[in-house]
């Protein structure tokens, strides 16, 4: 019998603050708000998809005390499933590329997660992600009695902002007129917009995408920063739920990382760079009185030897404009 997650860590997921950051948008007319989704307990809005991924299959019966869970992850998904994993005493092995941070990997493996690292490339599209999902099938046939938690097709992902994260923001806030939520496995945008569709409202739903990612049809190109973008469309995306999708840059990421700690004290993660960056790009596009809201989904800390080492950031990452492209 597996313990109950929600007689422990799983209790403390969700419910994370969401603050007003009027110093770092002082001169404009309409208000923006970060969902701190870094005060999760494993660190990130991956925490919430992971609980109810896992809860799910439990109850299901495809999840048991001997079953082993497998994900393809750049980092946060795999640093939640190792938590949830270690407290219910399960095995965990989860499958990385080369851009997973050190701290990543060190934290999963101080959660007794095993790491499977890819170190190759598919060779069709040059891109990582399709070599994860391989070698995470290859271990289905090896391992025998494991569950594929898989972020990018299971709705359970997104399911989990559909009742956890979005009901708080509108909780919290009487009008919520523009939501920018960064994208990887899709499955926070897709949560939060089919609720806000289910209430009635009318708020615009901003993408906040990498250049470089292929999610909806840009043109595929190298991304330094794991979280943000994707070599391949998820299957749970539905892009017609999206009003307006904005590109960034990697040196905006880094920017915007920067005046969050420098006008909020926030220290966050290279997306929520992004997400800064996405809503100053459609500054003029905003209305006077507007109410935004920003998904900002990890901790910085994570990234001390990339986004804020400056050594690192002047060797890897150019000087890109951001760009924008209808939804």
């Amino acid at each position: 019998m597996l313990p109950n997650i929600m007689d422990g860590i799983g209790k403390t997921i969700g419910r994370t603050p969401l603050v007003p950051l009027r110093r770092l948008f002082a001169n404009t007319p309409y208000q923006v708000y970060g969902k701190l989704e870094m005060m999760n307990p494993g660190g990130s809005a991956k925490d919430r998809p992971a609980l109810n991924i896992v809860r799910e299959a439990i109850l299901s019966g495809e999840i048991g005390k001997g079953t082993t869970l497998i994900e393809s992850s750049s980092g946060n998904m795999a640093v939640s499933l190792a938590q949830i994993c270690r407290y219910l005493g399960l095995r965990f092995i989860c499958v990385v590329d080369p851009r997973t941070t050190d701290t990543h990997l060190r934290v999963i493996r101080s959660l007794h997660g095993e790491i499977e690292l890819v170190v190759h490339p598919d060779p069709v599209s040059g891109d990582y992600l399709p070599a994860r999902i391989a070698r995470v099938k290859e271990l289905q046939r090896e391992i025998g009695d494991c569950y594929w938690t898989n972020q990018y097709g299971n709705p359970n992902n997104y399911m989990a902002h559909y009742h956890t994260t979005m009901p708080e923001i509108l909780g919290a806030l009487p009008q919520v007129d523009y939501l920018f939520c960064g994208v990887s496995s899709c499955g926070t945008i897709r949560g939060c917009a089919e609720r806000l569709k289910f209430e009635g409202l009318t708020t615009k739903i901003i993408a906040v995408d990498a250049l470089g990612s292929v999610i909806f049809g840009g043109a595929k190109g190298a991304r330094q920063f794991p979280g943000l973008g994707a070599a391949l469309t998820p299957p749970i995306s539905r892009q017609e739920l999206i009003d307006q999708v904005v590109y960034v840059s990697e040196h905006e990421c880094v920017e915007g990382c920067k005046d969050l700690v420098r006008h909020e004290a926030i220290m966050a993660g290279a997306s929520s760079g992004g997400v800064v960056a996405a809503i100053r790009a459609m500054h003029d596009d905003i209305p006077a009185g507007a109410t935004c809201v920003a998904i900002l989904p990890d901790r910085g800390d994570r990234y001390l030897d990339t986004v804020y080492d400056e050594d690192w950031v002047k060797r890897h990452v150019t000087i890109r404009s951001e760009g924008s492209a209808p939804g």
